[in-house]
């Protein structure tokens, strides 16, 4: 009696076909000859395609639209920032006191009768330096002329060729 079961099927199956030996090249030719290309698969292809081709430059926009709000949105914050230190400062102007002391801090601003002493030299006693001693008692003598020196210097500066700002 002859088996018709599923394992029967595949071994004749495998029995029927044969098969190259396994080397380390593949034949391109039967693998692309396998592949069958219907109609469906190529609109659907060409939809993938048409799709990549829509989409890539519109998610390109996309991110740099992104880049741009995150750019603003923290332009925004350091504005709303600046503009909440400026109404504190005015604020503080508004305030006659603060007016007042920066009048008499900036300005030396008196009120009528008062005496103000300015004090020049507000150091104490012991930070004050001493006199200095001479620093020798005999003039000696240079080992070279200071005047070719003095004109060396000015002839090296005359030459150096320096970028200035010609405001």
């Amino acid at each position: 009696m002859e088996s018709t079961g599923p394992s029967s099927r595949s071994r004749a199956g495998a029995a029927g076909r044969t098969r190259a030996p396994r080397t380390g090249r593949v034949d391109v030719r039967d693998w692309v000859g396998g592949l069958r290309f219907t109609a469906f698969t190529g609109i659907m292809l060409g939809l993938v395609v048409l799709a990549a081709f829509v989409l890539v430059p519109t998610f390109g926009t996309y991110l740099g639209q992104r880049q741009q709000i995150a750019a603003l949105e923290n332009s925004v914050q350091v504005t709303t920032d600046e503009v909440a230190q400026l109404e504190q400062q005015r604020d503080r102007w508004a305030d006659p006191a603060y007016v007042t002391s920066q009048a008499r801090e900036r300005l030396y601003y008196v009120r009528p009768g008062e005496v103000v002493y300015l004090v020049d030299d507000d150091l104490p006693v012991t930070a004050v330096p001493a006199e200095q001693a001479p620093v020798s008692d005999e003039v000696e003598e240079t080992r070279n002329d200071w005047m070719s020196q003095f004109v060396r210097s000015l002839t090296v500066a005359g030459l150096t060729r320096t970028a200035t700002d010609a405001g």
